[in-house]
């Protein structure tokens, strides 16, 4: 009769649980949709850890679904469509590099984005700073309040880790808001 020691019983089990968790990985990334654009003008794709791990979502989250981090070598543009109710949020930490085209709803899902999060009404454009570092990558899916499921993004956006809280924005040389679309 074979005996397994409690302790040996215990090992197996983590390897096993390590192992099952090393081949969730793969599947985590297989639902995104999209790849990381190559690396923008005026940009230098560089290493910062702590920054794309504040950009990445789990998946139906929101955020980012893959990514790189980039640093501004020279000012960027950036595009952003946001809620006009709440100037604040022209601030706000999600950019394009491109410029924004309506429909609304058509907008909302090719970037992941929940009714609740924005009514999307409102759109600028700002600078990045130079030596300033973000994030880009196609979105992550997103469980909506409604319990709408938004599927994962091909689309690429651009975390900036502005924060309206503390006054700390990374993007000057705002334009004038525009309603939107």
């Amino acid at each position: 009769m074979l005996r397994i020691s409690q302790k040996t019983s215990r090992f197996g089990c983590t390897v096993l649980l390590s192992l099952l968790s090393l081949c969730a990985i793969p599947a985590i990334a297989q639902q995104c949709n999209g790849q990381v654009i190559s690396t923008p003008d005026g940009m230098r794709e560089v290493q910062d850890d702590a920054l794309l791990k504040a950009a990445l979502g789990e998946p139906g989250k929101g955020s980012l679904c893959t990514a790189s981090v980039f640093e501004v070598d020279k000012p960027v543009r950036l595009f952003r469509v946001y809620n006009a109710a709440q100037p604040a949020s022209l601030y706000g930490r999600w950019w394009s590099l491109q410029v924004p085209v309506g429909p609304r709803a058509q907008y909302a899902a090719e970037n992941a984005i929940c009714p609740e999060w924005s009514p999307l009404n409102a759109a600028a454009t700002c600078t990045l700073k130079p030596g300033v570092r973000v994030v880009i990558g196609p979105g992550q899916s997103a469980q909506c309040a409604s319990g709408e499921v938004l599927p994962a993004s091909a689309t690429n956006q651009v975390y900036v880790a502005n924060d309206t809280r503390t006054q700390q924005t990374l993007v000057d040389n705002c334009s004038e808001p525009l309603v939107w679309p």
